[in-house]
């Protein structure tokens, strides 16, 4: 079975949630036996990142501007027409920006599947422009899509009172079990110590709430524990030079974004993981924490509390007080936590979305 997958900036190590689902599912689906090719975006592609394939998915770079409000929409045409061109068995959208461009697939005769990783209109950097247009890709990828699949209840349930799809496929974000790292060179090369740190993770934009983050972990008064961001913008803001001024003022580390050895480090000796986001699909950067068996505090948002978690893990989104008193709790009654991550395997997953292109293709 032939696949084609756009609306992901690409794959491997590029930054964003869609683009850690899309590196880690569609080998899988390979092994699987599909045949996947990845339209990855210009802008993302570095000379150290050229590559042809990666893990057998095969890769094609298709030019985007690197502008955020010509981005999706220029790359998701040319990529339209390539898939037109190619004529996969499957187009596989990813994100309700490319889905803007599900009725002119369409149009050209192919078999489409959108996956719907949330209302990213909610997030606070877009105008109003640009909210319009995702909120009507949402509408288009749900009504003209072959078959729609979600990664969370939250968005079938926004689907189906919205839109009345009810058929739309729930299928879970996955995390990969790590083999905890034993090193501590990175770490200390960066001023951390095991067990003496705080982490999140994400990218610099504002739906994250890093910045309420640093003012909450600033009123604590303690040198005994750091506060760290892993991560870094895609375009430089207003809000991104803001966050990185408030961190280095508040002395809140940086590491930029880092994937691999470094990453395992930072997640393998944390003493605490803090998710205070305004809005989210269903938090990768969380399965992945939780993958590490930290003990973890995030925003009550539902694409949170649709995680199984204690109650003490949570706390009122935005409110810089309450996030600090439990931050505060868990500081000093170090938890060691087991989580059952069954549902999120990325074997099974690719299993369900090798089921749901079988019956595209064969209209059952």
């Amino acid at each position: 079975m032939k696949i084609i997958v756009l609306g992901t900036r690409g794959i491997p190590n590029i930054q964003g949630g869609v683009e850690t689902h899309c590196e880690n599912l569609f080998p899988n689906l390979v092994n699987l036996g599909c045949d996947v090719q990845i339209i990855r975006r210009t802008p993302y592609i570095s000379e150290q990142k050229r590559l042809t394939e990666y893990k057998k998915v095969r890769l094609k770079d298709i030019y985007a501007p690197h502008k955020k409000s010509l981005e999706a929409i220029v790359h998701s045409t040319l990529g339209v027409i390539y898939s037109a061109i190619k004529r996969p068995d499957i187009l596989h959208v990813q994100a309700i920006g490319p889905s803007l461009l599900v009725p002119f697939a369409r149009l050209l005769g192919l078999k489409v599947v959108v996956t719907n990783h949330g209302p990213d209109y909610d997030r606070k950097k877009w105008g109003k422009m640009a909210k319009f247009l995702l909120k009507l890709g949402e509408r288009f990828g749900t009504n003209y899509a072959h078959k729609v699949i979600v990664i969370s209840e939250v968005i079938n349930s926004i689907l189906k009172q919205k839109y009345k799809r009810n058929d739309c496929v729930l299928i879970y974000n996955g995390v990969k079990i790590p083999m905890l790292s034993n090193q501590i060179e990175y770490i200390e090369s960066i001023g951390l110590q095991k067990d003496k740190y705080i982490i999140a993770v994400g990218r610099f934009v504002e739906e994250k709430g890093f910045d309420y983050l640093i003012d909450s972990f600033s009123q604590l008064n303690q040198s005994d524990f750091k506060l760290v961001l892993v991560g870094d913008s895609d375009h430089e803001t207003h809000y991104s030079t803001m966050l990185k001024q408030k961190a280095i003022q508040n002395n809140v580390g940086l590491t930029g974004f880092i994937k691999g050895e470094k990453l395992n480090q930072i997640f393998s000796h944390a003493r605490l993981f803090i998710l205070p986001s305004f809005h989210e699909g269903l938090p990768i950067s969380l399965l992945e924490a939780m993958s590490y068996n930290l003990d973890v505090l995030v925003s009550d948002i539902p694409a949170n509390t649709e995680v199984d978690l204690d109650a003490d893990c949570f706390f009122k989104v935005g409110d810089v007080k309450e996030l600090k008193t439990k931050m505060e709790y868990k500081l000093q009654n170090m938890k060691v936590s087991q989580y059952d991550l069954t549902k999120y395997n990325w074997q099974s997953i690719a299993e369900q979305t090798y089921q749901v292109y079988q019956k595209v293709v064969n209209k059952i």
